[in-house]
């Protein structure tokens, strides 16, 4: 309800610095304890103890500066980043737009951070307190080894996340979806389980791989059977798209990756097509287009053991985190499920 009331007044700054505002105020909010939440809403993926599936995505909290208050909100895990190993200011703005007729938001950010030395010091401090967070991690756009550059942030991030999450599929950083192409991405998962072994041992967090919603069947089943034999913890389906479906916003024509309600179809059949190409064998994240409790079961009962958002809560506010995960108790207690894992892949 409040969020109602100050959404007006936020929507008539530009998103990039209404995104700033948002952080600020989390920061201020320091490290709310995060609430209680049914058992039923538990779920293990990957070795790891989930409270509750819902989580926010990467791209909120780049430099790791706010996990805790997002917990505090709800969320039953918070996955910081995109962070490389060198600070870089990402591409010019204006950058990041509101799609408000589309309930969408396009972004062409370019993997801004301050860089793995900034987000080492937030994300030690907060070491050994409870939550899930994920760390993604990415390459800097002029690096001449991009492999390199994310065994680098494997080897610097291993001991403090909870899991690892490798982005190759941003559409912003020119090339770097190239590193799906099944050579390519052998040897980038090779260099980073490498890197993390060397740091951590047979004790290093999971690998999560998250990949794009604009893949060919042939992608997806090459995908799948790295994922596989790589023994991931989980792949997150999916980042934004470059496709355009129908959109009615003065900012349709921006460049960038498309996020929110019209990625929704194209990001679940995505997810049907990864649970099919793996058998079940690799758990799924499912993000994209998820907005509402209907959504995230739409995405669990299709294969995802977690869902993530991100553009929703733009147009939903701080509460919906909280908002999906009373709507999914109520869901699963509909449709006569005892728990979030018994339901997944259950359409």
């Amino acid at each position: 309800m409040l969020y109602s009331l100050i959404r007006p007044a936020l929507f008539r700054l530009d998103a990039e610095s209404a995104h700033g505002l948002a952080l600020k105020a989390l920061k201020m909010a320091g490290k709310t304890r995060a609430p209680a939440f049914p058992a039923s809403l538990s779920t293990q993926v990957a070795g790891i103890a989930f409270p509750n599936p819902v989580g926010m995505a990467a791209g909120f909290d780049k430099d790791g500066e706010v996990p805790d208050a997002l917990l505090g909100l709800g969320f039953g895990f918070a996955e910081v980043g995109s962070i490389t190993p060198l600070p870089q200011a990402g591409n010019p703005k204006p950058r990041l737009f509101r799609l408000v007729e589309d309930r969408a938001v396009i972004n062409r950010m370019g993997f801004n951070n301050r860089g793995a030395q900034v987000a080492l010091e937030g994300l030690t401090a907060r070491r050994d307190r409870p939550g899930v967070v994920g760390i993604n991690i990415g390459a800097n756009k002029d690096a001449t080894d991009r492999i390199a550059d994310y065994a680098t942030m494997a080897r610097l991030m291993a001991p403090l996340a909870t899991y690892l999450a490798v982005n190759i599929s941003s559409p912003n950083t020119p090339g770097l979806r190239a590193l799906q192409d099944e050579s390519a991405l052998t040897g980038l998962l090779d260099a980073v389980l490498e890197a993390r072994g060397e740091v951590c041992g047979e004790d290093g967090p999971p690998v999560f791989l998250k990949v794009a919603p604009d893949l060919e069947p042939a992608d997806i089943d090459a995908i799948a059977r790295i994922a596989v034999d790589k023994r991931l913890g989980a792949l997150i389906v999916s980042n934004t798209t470059i496709s355009r479906p129908t959109l009615h916003s003065p900012h349709r024509g921006e460049t960038g990756g498309l996020s929110g309600a019209p990625l929704r179809d194209l990001a679940q059949q995505r997810l049907r097509d990864f649970r099919k190409a793996t058998g079940g064998a690799v758990p799924l994240v499912g993000v994209g287009g998820i907005a509402t409790a209907e959504d995230a079961w739409a995405r669990i009962r299709a294969g995802a053991s977690l869902v993530q958002v991100y553009s929703a809560m733009v147009y939903e506010g701080p509460g919906m985190a909280r908002a999906l995960c009373k709507g999914l108790e109520a869901l699963m207690k509909r449709d006569g499920f005892a728990t979030i894992a018994d339901a997944v892949g259950s359409e």
